[in-house]
C-alpha cells in the first residue's frame, strides 16, 4: 500500500521532485505521476493510487490555484472526502475556496534540505497521520507494522480504510461508551459525473434516516452534516458534538455500483469499521440496511430482529423507483418554488408508478403537495384540492408502511395543514417515537407545538433539534417562534439573531424578528427589518400593515388589507383577520377567521396565542372558532 500520493501541477514537477526524494530518503513510499508507465491508462492509474494512498499531499502553487489547476483541485476534493487531504504550499498563495480550513504547511523557497525545520515539521505531522515513528535525520524510518484487525484499535490515523480497495475489515471488539452520537457526512460521488451527486447524497440521507430509527443513537441531520463535508473527521466531530463519523463513497455505472463506508472515531481518527460493496443497482436498499446494522454492531448497540427490519421500513427493492425517488427529493430540496415542487411531485409520481407499494415515495409526495398547497395556492379552492390530494398520498404511505416514521410525519403535516390539530398531534407523537433522532420530524413537531401554545414541550423539542442539527438555521426557529408566542420578545429577538448568523436572508427569521421588535415598541427597527423581505410577501404585507396601524397610519393599513385580499384571496384569510383585528374591525376579523376555518387556513393553529389578535381576544366568537379546531391538550 502506498503511503503518500503527490498531487501537483505538471509544470511544477522540478519544484516538487526534491520533496519526493526527501520523503523517500526518510523511508516513506510516494506515488506521483512520474511513475506512470508508457502502456498505462493514465486516468485509471492515477485514480487507483489516489484512492489507495493513506495520505494525499496536495501541493498548492501559483499554477495549481490558477484557472488551469482543475486536476489538482479535483484530486484535492477526493482527498478531502476520504479524509486523506494534506496541503503543502510552495508559493505565497492561499488554497482555493473550500480548501482553506486545513492549514497548509509552508515550503516556499525550500531547497530540499532534510534538516530544514519546516521540512522536519512536515515530516512529523505526516508520520503522526500515518501512525509511524518519525525517522532520525541520519537514517530511514523503522518499518511500520501494517494494519491488522488487532492494531486497528490502536494505530491512530493509520487505521484509515481504503474504501475502494475491495476488502472489508471488522474490528475485533467495539469500544463501549461511544454509541450515543454519529454524523453521516456526504458520500463522495466518484462516478465522474456531477449530475450523479443526487444519488450519493441521497444514499447518505437514507442512512441517516435508517440510523435515526435506532433507539439511543443521536444522528446529526443532513444540513449540519453537509456543512462540514470538507472537514477531517476530528474537526467534523468537534463541530457537530458527536463521537463517531460515518463517511463513504459511491461509484455507479449503468448496471453496477460500488459503495464504500467507513466508521471513524471522531476523537482520535481510528477506524472502527469499514466495508466495500460491489453489487447490482437493485441491491442499494439492502446495502444501506447492512451498513446501518454493522454500524450499530460497531457501536455496541444490540438490535432486536424486529428493529433491524425497521431500518428499511418504507423502502423499495426496485432500483428504478429508488432512483426516481432520490431525484424527486433532490429537486424538492434545491429550492422552495412552485416549479421545483411540481417537478418533484412528477418524479415521485413516476417512482410510485414504477413501484406502487413504495411508502416513502407516497410520503414525500404528500409533503411536497402540502407545501405547494400552503405556499403557492392561487385561491381557497386550489388550497383545498392540494391538501385533499396530499391527504390521500399520506394515508396511502401509512397503510403501506405503518412503522415508517416519515409516513406518519407526512400525515401529521397534512392534518396540521387541514386544521385537524388533535389528529396531527397524535401522528407527530408516533413519528417522533419511531425516529427519535430525526431532526426534520422533531423540528416540525416543535414548531407545531409552539404555534399551539404548548411552550414547555416546544422548547424541549427545540433543544433536541438543535443538538441533532446544530449548523442548520431552521433548528433554532423553534425557540424563536415559541419565544414570540410566549410573549418573551427580547429572547425572541436574540433567537432571531442566532438564526441570522447562519442564514442572514431567512424570511421567517426576518418577519419574526420584525414582529418581536414591533411588540417591543421599536417600530423604526421593525420597519427596517421588514424592508429586507420581498415587497409582496404576504407576511411582510401583513406585518407592515399592523405596524402602520400601530403608528397611526390608518390609510396605509387599509391599503395592506386590500393588497393581501387582491394577491392571495381566501388563502390568506388568517392574515386578513390579523389586520382587521389590529384595526379594531372586530366583525370583519371574525368573518375572516370563519373564512379561514372554511378553507382550512393553517394560520388558525396559532390563534389562541397570537398577539396580533389581542384586540378581539374577549369576543366570545373567537372561543367558538377555537373549539372547532379541537386543540390537543
Amino acid at each position: 500500500m502506498t503511503d503518500l500520493f503527490l498531487s501537483y501541477k505538471a509544470e511544477d514537477r522540478e519544484r516538487v521532485a526534491p520533496l519526493v526524494r526527501a520523503l523517500e530518503e526518510d523511508g516513506l513510499t510516494v506515488w506521483w505521476d512520474a511513475h506512470i508507465g508508457a502502456g498505462d491508462s493514465w486516468r485509471e492509474t492515477i485514480l487507483r493510487h489516489l484512492e489507495s494512498a493513506r495520505c494525499v499531499i496536495v501541493v498548492w502553487s501559483r499554477r495549481s490555484v490558477g484557472p488551469h489547476g482543475e486536476f489538482v483541485r479535483d484530486e484535492a476534493t477526493r482527498a478531502l472526502n476520504r479524509k486523506t487531504y494534506f496541503p503543502v504550499r510552495i508559493d505565497k498563495v492561499d488554497p482555493p475556496l473550500g480548501f482553506g480550513e486545513s492549514q497548509a504547511l509552508d515550503l516556499n523557497g525550500w531547497n530540499g534540505d532534510r534538516s530544514d525545520p519546516r521540512y522536519r515539521a512536515l515530516l512529523a505531522v505526516l508520520c503522526s497521520r500515518l501512525g509511524i515513528k518519525v525517522p532520525s535525520l541520519h537514517g530511514p524510518r523503522e518499518e511500520a507494522p501494517r494494519l491488522t484487525r488487532r492494531t486497528a484499535l490502536t494505530g491512530g490515523a493509520a487505521a484509515t480504510a481504503v474504501l475502494a480497495g475491495g476488502g472489508a475489515w471488522f474490528l475485533t471488539r467495539p469500544t463501549a461508551g461511544k454509541a450515543d452520537s454519529i454524523a453521516v457526512l456526504p458520500f463522495a460521488n466518484l462516478s465522474g459525473d456531477p449530475a450523479q451527486a443526487y444519488f450519493s447524497d441521497g444514499i447518505a440521507e437514507e442512512l441517516r434516516a435508517a440510523l435515526a430509527r435506532i433507539p439511543g443513537l443521536k444522528v446529526v441531520a443532513r444540513t449540519s452534516s453537509e456543512a462540514v463535508r470538507n472537514a477531517d473527521a476530528a474537526t467534523a466531530a468537534a463541530r457537530l458534538h458527536v463521537q463517531n463519523i460515518l463517511t463513504g463513497s459511491v461509484r455507479r455505472s449503468p448496471s453496477v455500483m460500488r459503495i464504500g463506508a467507513q466508521l471513524i472515531d471522531g476523537k482520535d481518527g481510528t477506524e472502527r469499521w469499514s466495508e466495500v460493496y460491489d453489487r447490482p443497482l437493485g441491491d442499494v436498499l439492502q446495502i444501506q440496511s447492512d451498513i446501518a446494522q454493522k454500524v450499530a454492531a460497531a457501536l455496541a448497540i444490540r438490535l432486536a430482529p424486529a428493529k433491524a427490519r425497521q431500518l428499511t421500513s418504507g423502502g423499495t427493492s426496485n432500483a428504478a423507483a429508488y432512483d426516481l425517488f432520490l431525484k424527486g427529493v433532490a429537486v424538492r430540496q434545491s429550492g422552495h418554488t412552485r416549479d421545483n415542487l411540481n417537478e418533484a411531485v412528477g418524479l415521485l409520481n413516476q417512482a410510485i408508478k414504477t413501484d406502487p407499494h413504495y411508502a416513502d415515495a407516497h410520503a414525500m409526495k404528500a409533503i411536497s403537495l402540502a407545501e405547494r398547497a400552503a405556499g403557492f395556492s392561487e385561491n381557497a379552492a386550489d388550497m383545498r384540492r392540494g391538501y385533499a390530494e396530499a391527504d390521500r398520498a399520506a394515508r396511502q404511505a401509512v397503510a403501506l408502511s405503518p412503522d415508517a416514521a416519515y409516513a406518519h410525519a407526512a400525515l401529521a403535516t397534512v392534518m396540521a395543514g387541514q386544521l385537524n390539530l388533535k389528529a396531527a398531534d397524535a401522528e407527530f407523537r408516533i413519528a417522533a417515537a419511531q425516529a427519535p433522532s430525526n431532526a426534520v420530524i422533531l423540528g416540525d413537531y416543535g414548531r407545531f407545538l409552539g404555534f399551539l401554545g404548548q411552550f414547555q414541550r416546544a422548547f424541549e423539542f427545540g433543544r433536541r433539534t438543535e443538538a441533532i442539527d446544530p449548523l442548520n438555521a431552521r433548528s433554532y426557529s423553534i425557540e424563536m417562534i415559541t419565544y414570540f408566542y410566549a410573549r418573551r420578545y427580547s429572547e425572541c429577538v436574540e433567537a432571531a439573531h442566532r438564526i441570522q448568523k447562519l442564514a442572514p436572508d431567512s424570511i421567517p427569521a426576518l418577519i419574526t424578528l420584525g414582529d418581536a421588535l414591533s411588540e417591543l415598541g421599536r417600530y423604526d427597527d421593525a420597519r427596517a427589518v421588514y424592508s429586507k423581505v420581498p415587497a409582496d410577501d404576504v407576511f411582510r404585507l401583513t406585518s407592515e400593515g399592523v405596524l402602520d396601524e400601530r403608528t397611526g397610519n390608518h390609510a396605509a393599513s387599509a391599503a395592506a388589507v386590500r393588497r393581501v385580499e387582491q394577491l392571495y384571496g381566501g388563502a390568506a384569510s388568517y392574515q386578513q383577520a390579523q389586520l382587521h383585528a389590529q384595526r379594531r374591525e372586530t366583525d370583519a376579523a371574525i368573518a375572516a377567521l370563519e373564512m379561514g376555518w372554511q378553507v382550512k387556513d393553517p394560520g388558525l393553529s396559532s390563534m389562541r396565542v397570537d398577539p396580533f389578535l389581542d384586540p378581539i381576544r374577549n369576543d366570545p366568537r373567537l372561543d367558538a372558532i377555537a373549539k372547532k379546531l379541537n386543540f390537543p391538550t
